[in-house]
C-alpha cells in the first residue's frame, strides 16, 4: 500500500518570533467538528482521497495540520465528553458504546465544561449541531417510564415536547444553544434551542432505506421516532452552517466569544443537497464530505465578512474514523476514509480514532504548518486555559494543552507523551511514543479480520515502523508490553 501520510510527520513547524506578541489576547474560537470523518478524507493530508475538500484544504494551507491527532474514543458520544470536560469518558458512568436521543445528560455536576472555562475567562458561549451529550427530558405522566424499547428506536410517547428540558448545554456553561438532541438517524428529530424545542407539531416519523444495500439508497435510513412537523432530514447541515454564520454575524466585534459547531456529516443518513451529487469518486459518503466542506466554508466566510479572521482561532476536527465496509471498499475501491490506517470507525486500531485536526490563527500560527505531536482531543480544555491564562481545572485529569506545538515548540514541557484509545465495545489501547499496545484481540469494534498472531493474547505495534498495525509484536517484544500494560492499568485507575 502506498504510505503517504508518514512523508508529513517529521516536517517541524517553523513560526516568526511574533507569534507570541499575538494582537489578541481573547481570540475568538471557534470549533467545528466533523460527524465519522476519516482521517484520508481530507485532500491536504492524502493527495489520493477521491474527494475534493477545497475549503479544508484552504484551512489547512492557512494554519496547521497535527498528522497524530486522536479522538479519546472511536465513537460520537464519549468523544464529545471528552472535548467537553478534558477527560476520558471511561472515567464517566458510560463505559461503552453511546447514548441515544433520550437519555440523561452524561455531563457530572462537579466537572467544569470547557463552556464554563471560557464564561470564567469573560467569552459569550453558544453551540449549535449535535449535542448527543444527554438532555434533561420531562414525562408527560410522572410514573411512567420516560421512554421503552430495546436498542435506539424508541417509544417515545410518555415524552413531554411542550415543557423546556431541564437540563443540557444551556445548563452547562453555554449561553445560547441550538441543537439535535443526538445524530441525524436517532430520534427525537427536533431542535432544541436554549433548552426549548423549536417545533411542537410533534409528528411520527417512520424508518427508512438500508444499512447493507448497495444501491442509490445506500445508508439513507434513520430509526423510527418523533420528529416536529418541519424537520426536514436533507436540509439540517444547512441548517447549521446558516445559523452557525448568523451567530458570528450578529456577535463579531461584541467581546470575545467560543462558538461550538458540532456538525452532522458525513454520519448517516447520508444526504448530500442534489448541488454535490456526484462531484467525489466515493458515492453519496463522498458527496456528502463535499457538502460538509462547502458548510464549514460558509461559516468561515461570516468569520472574514464580519472583519475578525485575525482574531480567531477555528478548529477543525473529527469525532472519530469514518464508518467504511467490505462493501464500501468494494464499491468505491480507489479511496481510503482512513487512509493507510487500518480499521474504522468504533475499532481499536487507528482508523478508528485517528482524526484530521487543523487550528488556523493568524499571527500565532505559522500558515501551511505541520506538527507530528502527539494530540488527543480531550487536549481542548487545557489549551483553552493556556491561552485565557486561566487555571485547568482539576477535573479536567487527561488534558494536557498544545498551545506550544502551535507555536512551532517541539519540546515543550507537560506535552503529551502518551494517550488511552478506547474501541466503541470497551476495549482499551495505550500509545507511547511509537509503542501502541492494544489490550485484546481483533478490532475491538466492527471490522473483522483474522489475527496475524492467532495465539497472543494482545497487540504491540511499531507506529512508526508499522503504522497499519498488520504486524503484531506481542511476543517479541515482552518487556515493552509489560511496561504498556502497567502504564495502561495506571491511568485507568486514576
Amino acid at each position: 500500500m502506498k504510505r503517504i501520510f508518514p512523508v508529513m510527520a517529521g516536517i517541524a513547524a517553523v513560526i516568526p518570533a511574533s507569534a507570541d506578541n499575538a494582537r489578541h489576547s481573547r481570540p475568538n474560537v471557534i470549533y467545528i467538528l466533523a460527524d465519522d470523518m476519516g482521517y484520508g478524507d481530507v485532500r491536504a493530508y492524502n493527495p489520493d482521497s477521491r474527494i475534493p475538500t477545497p475549503v479544508l484544504d484552504s484551512l489547512c494551507s492557512q494554519g496547521m495540520i497535527f498528522t497524530d491527532a486522536h479522538s479519546n474514543s472511536s465513537l460520537s458520544t464519549p468523544t464529545r465528553y471528552g472535548i467537553m470536560t478534558g477527560r476520558y469518558c471511561f472515567r464517566s458512568s458510560l463505559k461503552k458504546g453511546v447514548l441515544n436521543g433520550y437519555s440523561p445528560l452524561l455531563l457530572e455536576p462537579e466537572t467544569t465544561t470547557v463552556a464554563e472555562l471560557f464564561k470564567e475567562a469573560g467569552y459569550r458561549t453558544a453551540v449549535i449541531g449535535k449535542w448527543h451529550l444527554g438532555l434533561g427530558w420531562q414525562k408527560k405522566d410522572p410514573d411512567k417510564k420516560l421512554v421503552s424499547g430495546k436498542g435506539l428506536a424508541k417509544d417515545d410517547s410518555n415524552v413531554d415536547f411542550s415543557t423546556p428540558v431541564t437540563e443540557g448545554p444551556h445548563t452547562r456553561g453555554f449561553d445560547s444553544s441550538r441543537i439535535l438532541p443526538a445524530s441525524l438517524d436517532m430520534p427525537p428529530y427536533i431542535f432544541v434551542t436554549d433548552g426549548k424545542v423549536e417545533d411542537k407539531s410533534i409528528v411520527c416519523e417512520n424508518g427508512h432505506g438500508s444499512l447493507d444495500g448497495e444501491g442509490p439508497d445506500r445508508r439513507v435510513f434513520w430509526r423510527p421516532g418523533s420528529a416536529s412537523a418541519s424537520f426536514r432530514f436533507r436540509g439540517v447541515l444547512d441548517s447549521i452552517a446558516v445559523s452557525a454564520a448568523r451567530y458570528v454575524k450578529d456577535n463579531a466585534g461584541k467581546g470575545p466569544f467560543f462558538l461550538y459547531v458540532p456538525m452532522t456529516a458525513p454520519h448517516t443518513p447520508w444526504l448530500p443537497g442534489d448541488e454535490y451529487a456526484d462531484r467525489s469518486g466515493a458515492g453519496r459518503y463522498g458527496d456528502f464530505v463535499c457538502h460538509l466542506d462547502a458548510a464549514v466554508g460558509r461559516i468561515l466566510e461570516a468569520v472574514e465578512h464580519a472583519g475578525i479572521e485575525d482574531s480567531t482561532i477555528v478548529v477543525f476536527a473529527s469525532d472519530n474514523g469514518a464508518y467504511w465496509d467490505d462493501t464500501d471498499r468494494r464499491l468505491y475501491p480507489e479511496h481510503s476514509p482512513n487512509g493507510i490506517y487500518r480499521g474504522m470507525k468504533a475499532d481499536i486500531w487507528d482508523g478508528g480514532h485517528r482524526v484530521p485536526f487543523i487550528v488556523r490563527w493568524p499571527g500565532v500560527v505559522y500558515p501551511g504548518s505541520i506538527s507530528d505531536q502527539l494530540v488527543c482531543l480531550t487536549d481542548f480544555m487545557a489549551t483553552v486555559a493556556d491561552i485565557t491564562g486561566l487555571e485547568l481545572p482539576e477535573s479536567a485529569q487527561d488534558s494536557r494543552s498544545f498551545l506550544p506545538a502551535m507555536k512551532g515548540k517541539r519540546h515543550s514541557v507537560g506535552r503529551r507523551r502518551s494517550v488511552i484509545h478506547h474501541s466503541g465495545p470497551g476495549m482499551f489501547a495505550v500509545r507511547h511514543g511509537k509503542w501502541k499496545y492494544v489490550e485484546g484481540q481483533g478490532s475491538g469494534g466492527r471490522s473483522t479480520s483474522l489475527q496475524d498472531v492467532p495465539d497472543a493474547p494482545g497487540q504491540l505495534y511499531d507506529m512508526k515502523r508499522d503504522p497499519s498495525e498488520s504486524h503484531n509484536m506481542y511476543y517479541i517484544r515482552p518487556a515493552k508490553v509489560k511496561r504498556l500494560q502497567k502504564e495502561l492499568a495506571k491511568c485507568i485507575q486514576d
